[in-house]
């Protein structure tokens, strides 16, 4: 009986069942870059919506407080500055809003937020002595318009809070009754 001998050829380095050819890995990095130009745009929407609900919330947060602050500590008056907000009255142990919001500027979520005295007259002193004032004028603009936010917004002591899609806040003028401003709805 007669065992033929199998031989086995060696692989060579240039077999095209080795590995990809160029062409295949240029249409695979052609599709992820076409991939990436669809989702990079709606990524920045989404975030860019997401800092002006934000900026809108802080806002709305600042109003709030400013409620309370006028209520408990001023006698009917507002505070011009942040720092102010964030401080408790004596004897008590938490401010008027939460700390993030403590700086004159706040940066939060790409928005710049200022809190100012605008046109209002002065007013009483505060449980903490501070010099308070009948009115205020807060501003929430994008740091960068069209990269973190495309509108500024505003409000004032009515606690209406206004929009403006140029990423300007709105002025004091815009916001009073027949100003022609754009409320928040």
């Amino acid at each position: 009986m007669h065992v033929a001998k199998r031989t086995i050829a060696p692989r060579r380095g240039n077999d095209a069942a080795d590995g990809f050819t160029l062409i295949e890995l240029l249409v695979v990095v052609t599709i992820i870059c076409i991939i990436a130009a669809l989702a990079i745009p709606a990524l920045l929407r989404a975030r860019i919506t997401a800092n002006e609900a934000a900026a809108i919330g802080s806002v709305r947060a600042v109003n709030t407080g400013e409620s309370a602050y006028a209520a408990s500590a001023a006698a009917g008056s507002y505070a011009s500055q942040l720092s102010v907000l964030v401080l408790p009255c004596p004897g008590g142990t938490v401010g008027f809003i939460s700390p993030d919001l403590a700086n004159d500027p706040s940066q939060k979520s790409g928005y710049v937020i200022e809190l100012g005295p605008g046109t209002a007259v002065a007013g009483v002193a505060d449980c903490n002595g501070t010099p308070s004032r009948q009115g205020y004028y807060l501003t929430a603009v994008p740091r960068s318009v069209g990269m973190t936010g495309h509108r500024g917004f505003a409000t004032s002591s009515r606690a209406v809070v206004f929009f403006d899609a140029t990423g300007a806040p709105p002025t004091e003028a815009a916001m009073a009754p027949g100003g022609g401003g754009n409320p928040i709805q």
